[in-house]
């Protein structure tokens, strides 16, 4: 069986996301989007893992190969104890690349037999990061066509109880 792992935060998923998610799922026979759990970052991320993995399990219901888990530590240690061999990575920008590459071949020198796979986004999405998904909504920017319509009310909601001080 061809497994591979998505990694990311996640906060929130978006449609680049999801586009690199099924095209990889067409790829793989199982595709595993790893949310990763840094307990240090956790007051700076705008959704507990838990949220994101429960988004994401919502939002890649309609791909019957993919699975949502979380993970600590090392992608390689995740990669190793799942039998996934291959570390899906999306691309927007040369940029994306350069520190990419450096991560691969760190991850390669980890684990040995364990490879990346560079998935070109789609053109529509070469500019989408979650970071800024955040910041435009959090200005009142209308990001409906950059989440899936799942995740908008949660994000828009998310955001207002921010700016109220009940998060």
């Amino acid at each position: 069986m061809r497994r591979a792992v998505c990694p990311g935060s996640f906060d929130p998923v978006t449609n680049g996301h999801l586009d690199i998610i099924s095209r990889a799922a067409m790829l793989f026979d199982e595709v595993v989007v790893a949310v990763g759990v840094n307990k240090s970052k956790s007051s700076a991320r705008l959704f507990s893992a838990d949220e994101r993995m429960g988004m994401l399990r919502e939002v890649c219901a309609p791909f019957p190969n993919v699975r949502v888990a979380g993970f600590e530590g090392l992608l390689t240690t995740f990669c190793e104890a799942n039998d996934i061999r291959a570390i899906v990575k999306g691309l927007r920008a040369v940029s994306d690349f350069d520190y990419e590459l450096q991560m691969a071949q760190m991850n390669s020198s980890l684990a040995d037999g364990v490879e990346t796979v560079f998935i070109p986004t789609s053109p529509e999405y070469s500019f989408l990061a979650s970071s800024l998904v955040k910041e435009v909504a959090m200005f009142g920017g209308d990001v409906s066509a950059l989440v899936p319509a799942a995740i908008l009310d949660r994000l828009t909601e998310r955001l207002a109880q921010r700016a109220r001080g009940e998060v």
